[in-house]
Order: C-alpha cells, then sequence, then structure tokens
C-alpha cells in the first residue's frame, strides 16, 4: 500500500507539471492559432537562466524567481508574438508549424553556446530536499507541494480568464474574428500579446519545477523533449478545455509512474517505456478523438510553388549529376564521403516534396522511417564480416519495402488526422521508435531465433555491392546518391505532372472538394504516406552506409526538425529545396561548425572567437527558419522566378550577365583545381553568385533600357510593343496580360481591333 501511495504522490506532482506546461499551451492556441512547437525550449531557457541566476551570480531564491517566472518569461512571450509569430497570418500549417520549431532549435542553441553543455548544472527543490512532511507513511517534499498547488490555482486561474472575465473573451476573439474584435474597439494583436506572454511565463514555471523531480541535472535536449511530453496532456482538452487537459496530465503522471512502479525492472524495456509512454498516449489520444470536418473550400495562403515539367527535371537532373561529378574531383576523401553524406539527406528530403509539398499532409519525423530501413537493411541485408561485410541489392530494397509497410501503418490510424494533428502523430511516432526500438540493446528471442534490434547502442552498415558497382569507394557512393537523386526527381516531377499527382494537388488545396469529385482520400493519403516513407528509407540506408556506423541520435527528432525547417526554407515545394535543404542539413552546418572548431584549435589567440562563430552557424540557420513567414514559398521560388524574368527580358539584356556568370564559375573551378583556393571556398563563392545573380541581371536589364530609352519617353522615341509593356508591368507589379491581337480590316479598310 505504501509503494502504490508513493507512485500515486510522486504522479500527482509529475502531472501537476504537466499540467502547467500543458495549459501555457492551449492558452497560447486558444488566443493565436498558433501551436508552440518551442514552448519546451522557453521552459528550458528560463530554467537555466534561473540556475544561472542562484547557482553562478548567488542570487536568493525568491528573488531569482520573481526576474525568471515575472520578467524574463513574460517578456520572451511577448518579444516572440511581436517579432515572429504575428506575421504568420495567412500561412499554410506548414509554415507555422516550422516556424516554431526554428525558434525550438534555435533557443537549444542558443542556450548550448551560453552554458557549455560539458558542464553540470542542477537545480535543486524549493526550500531543499530535507523540508518535508509525512502522509500516510509517505514523504512529501515542500517542492511537490508546491506543485500540485501551483497546478491546481493555475487550472482555475484560466478557466476563470476563459469563461469570466472580458479578457478571456478578447483572448479567444483575437484568433476566432480579428476584424470583428478590432470593430469592437478592441486590439487581437495586443490579446495575443498578452496571451504569449502569459503561456511563455507558464513555461517557464513548468521547467523551474520539474527539473528538481525528475533528477535536478539541467540538460537543454532533454528538458525541451520532457516539457514536450506535456503535448498529450494539452491534446486531452483538444487545445480548448482547461479541465480536460488538467485530467489529462494527471492521466499521463500517473501511468508513468506506475510503470515504472509494476512492470519488471530487468532490461531496458520499463525505462524506455515510461519514457515512450507520453508518446503513446498523444498518438492513442489524437486517433481516438473526434476530427474536425473536412475543409470545404480551399484556404488562401500565401504558399507558391511552380512544379517543373519532366523534361526541365531530367536536364536539370543530368547537369547536378555532371556538376557533382566535376566538384568531386576539387574533394579530399573526407569531402567526398561528407558530401554522399549530404546528398543521401537530400533523398530523404524528397520524401518530404512529395508528401508536404504535393499533397500538403505533414511528417515531422522523417529520419524515423530512415531508421526503420536502417534496421532492416543491417539485420536482413549485410552480407559477410569484418572488412569483407557487404549490403546487397535484396537487402536495400527489402529495406525500402519495410519502411513504405511501416508509413503505410503509421498512415493507417492517422488516415483521419490533418494539419497539426497529423503533424503531433508523426511527431509521437518518431519520438516512440526513437525511444522504444533504437534504444532497445536486449537480446531477445523468437521462435528459436535470438536478436537484438540495435546491438551495443549502434548499427555498422557496410557499402553496397550490387556487380560491379561498390560503394566502397567514396566518389562511387557520392555518385550513386547523385543519380538516385535525380532519378527520384525525376520521377516525382512525372508523378505532379500526371492525374495521381493533380489529384494530390486537389487534396492539398480543399479535401471535401476532392471527395466530392469522387477521389478517394484513403487511398490517396495511404499511398503518398507509402512513397514519401519508401524514399526517406532508400535516403536512411545511404545515408548509414555513407556514415559506417550510426547511433541512435543519427535519427534524432531534432535531427528530423532540423531537416524539415531547411527544406521549408529553402522552399518544400520545389525539388531544388530539398536538395538545398538536404545538403544543408546532412553537411553544411556540420562542414562549417567543424571548420571553425579546427579554426579554434590551431589558433589558440583566437580561439574563443572561433567557437563562437560555430555557434553563430547554427544559431543563425535557425533564424533563418524563424523568418520563413516572410517568404513562405522559400527562396528557391525568388530564385527561380528571378531566372525566369531574366530568361524573358527580351532582346538578350541579361545574356552578357549569364555569359560573364559562366566565365567566372570556370575561372574559380580552375583555380580550385589548380589548389590556389579550396574546395569549399569555391563552393560558397560558386552558391552566392547563383543567389545573387538574378538581382545582378535585373539591376544591369533596367540600367540597359534606361540608357535605351527613359520610361517617360517609351512610345515616343520608340515603339510601343508588346515586350515593353510586358516590361512596364512588370515592373509596377502588375498581373501579365495576354497579347493584344492583330487589327482586323474590313471592306472599307478601317481597322478595328478583334473582341
Amino acid at each position: 500500500m505504501t509503494t502504490f501511495l508513493t507512485y500515486t504522490i510522486l504522479g500527482l506532482v509529475l502531472g501537476s507539471v504537466y499540467s502547467i506546461a500543458a495549459s501555457g499551451l492551449v492558452l497560447t492556441y486558444n488566443t493565436s492559432g498558433i501551436f508552440n512547437f518551442a514552448h519546451g525550449a522557453q521552459a528550458m531557457f528560463g530554467t537555466f537562466l534561473y540556475w544561472h541566476f542562484t547557482e553562478r551570480w548567488g542570487w536568493p531564491v525568491w528573488l531569482a524567481l520573481i526576474v525568471v517566472i515575472g520578467v524574463a518569461g513574460p517578456a520572451m512571450g511577448a518579444a516572440l508574438h511581436a517579432v515572429i509569430m504575428k506575421g504568420l497570418r495567412g500561412t499554410a500549417d506548414v509554415t507555422k508549424i516550422i516556424v516554431t520549431v526554428a525558434v525550438l532549435l534555435g533557443t537549444v542553441y542558443l542556450a548550448q553556446w551560453i552554458w557549455n553543455p560539458d558542464e553540470a548544472h542542477t537545480v535543486d527543490m524549493f526550500f531543499g530536499t530535507g523540508s518535508k512532511i509525512t502522509v500516510g507513511g509517505v514523504v512529501v517534499r515542500y517542492h511537490e507541494i508546491v506543485c500540485l498547488v501551483a497546478a491546481v490555482a493555475i487550472a482555475i486561474g484560466l478557466r476563470v480568464l476563459f469563461t469570466r472575465s472580458r479578457t478571456g473573451v478578447v483572448m479567444r476573439g483575437s484568433v476566432d474574428d480579428p476584424d470583428l474584435l478590432r470593430l469592437n474597439g478592441h486590439d487581437p494583436e495586443r490579446a495575443a500579446m498578452l496571451s504569449w506572454a502569459l503561456g511563455s511565463t507558464l513555461a517557464v514555471l513548468a521547467g523551474v519545477l520539474i527539473v528538481p523531480i525528475s533528477g535536478g541535472g539541467l540538460d537543454a535536449n532533454a528538458l525541451t523533449l520532457l516539457v514536450i511530453d506535456a503535448f498529450a496532456a494539452a491534446m486531452f482538452g483538444r487545445l480548448r478545455s482547461i479541465p480536460r487537459t488538467f485530467a489529462g496530465a494527471m492521466v499521463l503522471g500517473l501511468a508513468a509512474n506506475y510503470v515504472l512502479a509494476y512492470l519488471p525492472s530487468a532490461g531496458t524495456f520499463t525505462g524506455n517505456l515510461r519514457v515512450s509512454l507520453p508518446m503513446i498516449i498523444l498518438f492513442a489520444v489524437l486517433v481516438l478523438l473526434p476530427q474536425d470536418r473536412l475543409r470545404g473550400a480551399a484556404i488562401r495562403t500565401r504558399e507558391r510553388y511552380r512544379p517543373p515539367t519532366v523534361r526541365a527535371a531530367a536536364v536539370w537532373g543530368a547537369a547536378l549529376v555532371a556538376i557533382v561529378y566535376l566538384y568531386s574531383l576539387l574533394l579530399s576523401d573526407a569531402g567526398v564521403t561528407t558530401f554522399a553524406l549530404g546528398m543521401s539527406f537530400a533523398i530523404i528530403a524528397l520524401s518530404l516534396t512529395v508528401l508536404t509539398g504535393y499533397a500538403g499532409e505533414l511528417n515531422l519525423a522523417p529520419l524515423a522511417f530512415g531508421a526503420v530501413a536502417t534496421v532492416v537493411a543491417f539485420h536482413f541485408g549485410v552480407r559477410g564480416s569484418g572488412l569483407d561485410a557487404r549490403l546487397d541489392v535484396q537487402g536495400l530494397l527489402l529495406a525500402v519495402a519495410a519502411a513504405a509497410l511501416v508509413g503505410g501503418l503509421v498512415a493507417l490510424p492517422a488516415l483521419r488526422l490533418r494539419g497539426l494533428y497529423l503533424a503531433l502523430a508523426t511527431m509521437a511516432f518518431g519520438e516512440f521508435l526513437s525511444n522504444m526500438v533504437l534504444r532497445d540493446t536486449t537480446q531477445h528471442e523468437w521462435f528459436g531465433v535470438k536478436f537484438t534490434l540495435f546491438p551495443d547502442g549502434s548499427l555498422i552498415v557496410p557499402p553496397l555491392k550490387a556487380g560491379p558497382l561498390d560503394l566502397r569507394d567514396g566518389t562511387t557512393s557520392l555518385m550513386t546518391a547523385t543519380v538516385l537523386f535525380a532519378l527520384i526527381a525525376v520521377g516525382l516531377a512525372a508523378l505532379r505532372s500526371s492525374g495521381y499527382g493533380r489529384r494530390l494537388a486537389a487534396m492539398k488545396d480543399s479535401p471535401a472538394a476532392a471527395a466530392m469529385l469522387g477521389q478517394n482520400l484513403v487511398r490517396l493519403k495511404l499511398s503518398v504516406f507509402m512513397i514519401s516513407a519508401a524514399v526517406a528509407g532508400l535516403g536512411g540506408v545511404l545515408m548509414a552506409s555513407a556514415t559506417g556506423t550510426v547511433a541512435q541520435e543519427n535519427f534524432s527528432f531534432v535531427g528530423s526538425l532540423a531537416l524539415l525547417m531547411l527544406v521549408v526554407v529553402a522552399g518544400i515545394g520545389y525539388i531544388s529545396g530539398a536538395l538545398f535543404g538536404g545538403l544543408m542539413a546532412g553537411a553544411g552546418s556540420a562542414v562549417l561548425v567543424s571548420t571553425f572548431g579546427d579554426l579554434a584549435l590551431e589558433n589558440e589567440g583566437m580561439s574563443d572567437v572561433y567557437r563562437a562563430l560555430g555557434h553563430l552557424v547554427l544559431v543563425a540557420t535557425a533564424l533563418v527558419g524563424m523568418g520563413v513567414g516572410r517568404n513562405p514559398s522559400g527562396f528557391v521560388h525568388d530564385v527561380v522566378e528571378g531566372y525566369r524574368t531574366l530568361a524573358h527580358s527580351g532582346q538578350g539584356g541579361a545574356k552578357p550577365v549569364l555569359y560573364g556568370a559562366g566565365a567566372l564559375g570556370a575561372a574559380l573551378y580552375v583555380l580550385a583545381l589548380t589548389d590556389v583556393i579550396g574546395a569549399w571556398t569555391f563552393a560558397l563563392i560558386a552558391l552566392c553568385v547563383v543567389m545573387l545573380l538574378p538581382a545582378v541581371g535585373r539591376v544591369y536589364v533596367e540600367e540597359g533600357r534606361a540608357r535605351a530609352t527613359p520610361l517617360e519617353l517609351v512610345g515616343v522615341d520608340e515603339p510601343y510593343t508588346d515586350e515593353l509593356r510586358a516590361a512596364l508591368d512588370r515592373d509596377l507589379g502588375l498581373p501579365a496580360r495576354p497579347a493584344r491581337p492583330a487589327p482586323a480590316r474590313t471592306e472599307k479598310g478601317e481597322a478595328h481591333a478583334t473582341a
């Protein structure tokens, strides 16, 4: 009985902290329509501030709490809304999610920059561990009593705020109908800012309370994911009801502690299940709760994508293969391996293009399907041992098929989910896989066969060998990944232009309309999930083969979020967006960080500066993701439109710029080939040229026009042609108009314009 009471009280304490964190989520979602994935990161950062004030600066606990919870927490939430969140109106769900994901990643990177993760950081309980009382033979500390009292008080206070106060009504109206709210004399942005300030305050309070009861150790990633467990409690109330959220949090806390108390402690299963339980409950709640009705009409968003034709995709695919081969001649063996790793991530990113860019379905855990394929390839596709070990083609195909099958199994219960709910369901699957499967290092026996899913916490995946094709050679591995990326890209372009692709686009725009036209949405969702999972599985196996040895960290949830963020920043509706996002996630950021790390070791006097630059690269990457709300189509869209404008500038006005850029690229390549400049320097300069060329070409063309004829004299000093009219419309931002038809002459010789 004492054991039951002990774990019950501990469960209620844990549930109370989950309730505080989940209440902050419900508050911000109800008043802004944005689900804050950075909620856990805000809790983490506030807790680190509390530790810094109390342990490093020696402040009293009461003063640190006032500053952190009363000042830093509200200021953090208000600043997020004012700078970032209020600019997300009119964007798609994926853009809103990615912006908060970028805030999460940026906050984690910033915390690891300020507080060295290799140093120990501990937070003590309020009043100390010795301050306690005994209830029914169970020891209850004052800190735990504070958690319970705070949770009940906050739940009651928020309930009263939403249902009994004018301020709460204004907060809810700021997302329901902001225009109507303005007509009644209220400022919806001010109400939303207040809700974000309160939500951030609750997140920080939850972080300060939960760390001492979970061991006292502070770790940026661990604490962020620990507060993310409160997502399940928030979904109990469907992000609306505070009482149901409170009840769900208590169920979550009790279940986690009962698992620890009553399940066998031998092996790693019980510990892994306890860590995974919030995500299991989250997935079950999402599937079982009633869903919103299908959208009756398309929601107009600011995202605009222009899918390529099959011919264009084939041409650019061939060009990519040639460019990668020429660039590989400049790289060392280590550089080739890193580049091959980046191309494998680009293949995984293609799974997001077809699923989210084409079909509008969300997946926050693409690396999880790569992990499934890698585990299957390791157990069923490796032949030989030691240095002679190879991965065969049958094992690779089996791994891809297994990933597709798991994708279908995950999609089946989630077929009725859309938007945010689907994103949370895939997140729950990714976390469950990471905690239950990739942490399973114990030996199992089924039907007389002994096996270990993740022996010693890592998998050694040898290179693929198929006849004369042996990927042990780095260049061969790189070119194989590049050719596969090009082939899949052409296949996706053909899929997008087919009838199936048009059905996917219709489902993305308006599921209800697509269903009314006779489309089978269940079949469409299931098939596109399986296609996406298969592509991610292929990329995952290639990534594991390029790395050689993979561990749980290679398929982490944070890694999936970083990949998705970079692809959205580039343009998730574009194949080139997947290429850029995958290369940056798999190689670009790591290369820059390691380069600054090497410079810090080589130059002791400048070591602090170089280490700071390495951290700044990661933070800057997240900052770019935070700004995606201003350009939700991605920068690839701007680059593509810029080149298209140059191509149609008329009279070859941009040809000198294009020829000059080609000559510059050839000269830089010769310099890199002769070791005058480094390979990575060449890549950075070439990338800058490609990105800036449309702007340079536009300036050149406009100056050429100005030199030829001033705009006010167009039609006076030179004929007013259709090309000039189109150029003027483009400069003024007017929509393109059809060309004027030739005049038709009547019998009397009079010219009349045809209708």
